[in-house]
């Protein structure tokens, strides 16, 4: 299961580096621009995908900085958003690296956002929402990217698997 999490963790930062890439063609304006998006532009889908990640390594790790909403903007220029965003992947990697499978097959509790209720749930399929929801919004960016008018940037797991980064995965 370990290895399985730690895959997703690598595949993760590889995909945000890529997703960031592109979004660095961006001028300012296209950057805030609304796309359409459910969080409007790429500005507020990235800040959005920040947050959410570091509000749920605050319920898994009862560590570091989580904004109290999921819309928070928590960076507006991408240089910085771009560094908070490689710090915290570091995070979920390193975290990850140390725990074990039977840590992995725990449970864990945290106050929801939405209704401030205590919820008590397994870690595995947390981390696999987590990893899914990344995917679903660097999916919106990428389409951002597409309606101002940018290439394609291929972001699939298959494809990681067969980069340098992903071939232990694979």
């Amino acid at each position: 299961m370990r290895q399985h999490f730690m895959m997703f963790a690598a595949y993760n930062q590889w995909a945000n580096g890529r997703i960031y890439d592109a979004a660095a063609t961006l001028d300012e304006s296209e950057f805030g621009r609304n796309a359409g998006a459910f969080f409007g532009s790429m500005m507020g889908t990235l800040n959005h995908l920040l947050a959410a990640d570091r509000i749920w390594m605050k319920r898994f790790t009862g560590e570091g900085d989580a904004p109290s909403s999921l819309d928070a903007i928590l960076h507006r220029g991408l240089p910085s958003l771009r560094l908070a965003r490689e710090a915290e992947d570091r995070r979920i990697v390193d975290w990850l690296s140390g725990m074990s499978d039977k840590a992995l097959a725990g449970r864990f509790s945290y106050m929801t956002l939405s209704d401030m209720r205590t919820v008590s749930q397994r870690l595995a399929p947390a981390l696999s929402h987590m990893f899914n929801h990344q995917t679903h919004h660097r999916g919106q960016a990428h389409m951002i990217l597409t309606v101002l008018g940018r290439p394609s940037v291929p972001l699939d797991l298959v494809l990681f698997q067969r980069s340098e980064e992903g071939r232990a995965y694979a």
